[in-house]
């Protein structure tokens, strides 16, 4: 069997976080920019945390965050993980995870071949890299859009780090892009909701078990 880990993001309920680890999700997402749909106060972030059991790793997602603003999210909740979404760069990861000694993801647009450079300086300081659609010139948020991006870019390809295919995927396409680019890990948020911030618990259970149920990269039969 091939081994894909999920991770769900833009968790906002309780119910959000049982959902996703009932479906067996390996990370749990919790964004923390205030232009998301998927905003959480310090509050609600922590209440959520502490609510996911062992076995599922918490992840903060931020925006170009400052230090007292990571120092907040991380004092206020249990981590796993930080992934910083913005313009970060490879020297502000770095400062980032030894400040705070947790493990950094660094999401990275991808609209061209020109893109990947930076896929590779910041597989030397992250330890994780997410592989997103880059959005649309002027577009209000990084991530979370439900854009694609040509997965032929990131087929086959090995960096430093580990990394994860995000951008539009749904139950219905995640099979086939596992199968293109033999990504080991994949990251859904917009593609299993009913609203912008909204998560549908069928469409998470239909995500990973799609995402999950493969075999020497090709699907199995539903």
């Amino acid at each position: 069997m091939v081994d894909v880990r999920v991770k769900v993001c833009g968790l906002r309920t309780l119910a959000d976080v049982a959902a996703v680890a009932a479906a067996g999700a390996a990370y749990a997402g919790f964004v923390f920019f205030a232009k998301s749909p998927r905003h959480l106060t310090l509050q609600d972030g922590r209440a959520l945390a502490l609510a996911a059991p062992p076995g599922l790793a918490k992840v903060a997602l931020t925006v170009d965050a400052d230090d007292a603003t990571l120092d907040a999210i991380v004092e206020a909740m249990p981590l796993d993980m930080l992934q910083l979404h913005g313009h970060e760069s490879p020297d502000r990861v770095a400062a980032v995870r030894a400040r705070y000694g947790l493990p950094v993801m660094k999401a990275l647009g991808v609209a061209d071949e020109g893109d990947l450079a930076a896929v590779f300086e910041h597989s030397l300081v992250a330890d994780q890299l997410l592989l997103d659609a880059k959005p649309p010139k002027g577009a209000a948020l990084p991530g979370g859009n439900g854009l694609t991006f040509d997965w032929r870019l990131v087929a086959q390809r090995r960096w430093l780090k580990p990394w994860m295919l995000a951008g539009g995927l749904t139950p219905a396409n995640v099979a086939e892009a596992v199968r293109l680019t033999n990504a080991r890990q994949v990251d859904v948020s917009s593609g299993v909701e009913s609203a912008p911030g909204t998560k549908d618990h069928a469409r998470i259970a239909a995500f990973v078990a799609a995402a999950t149920r493969q075999r020497d990269g090709i699907p199995l039969l539903r």
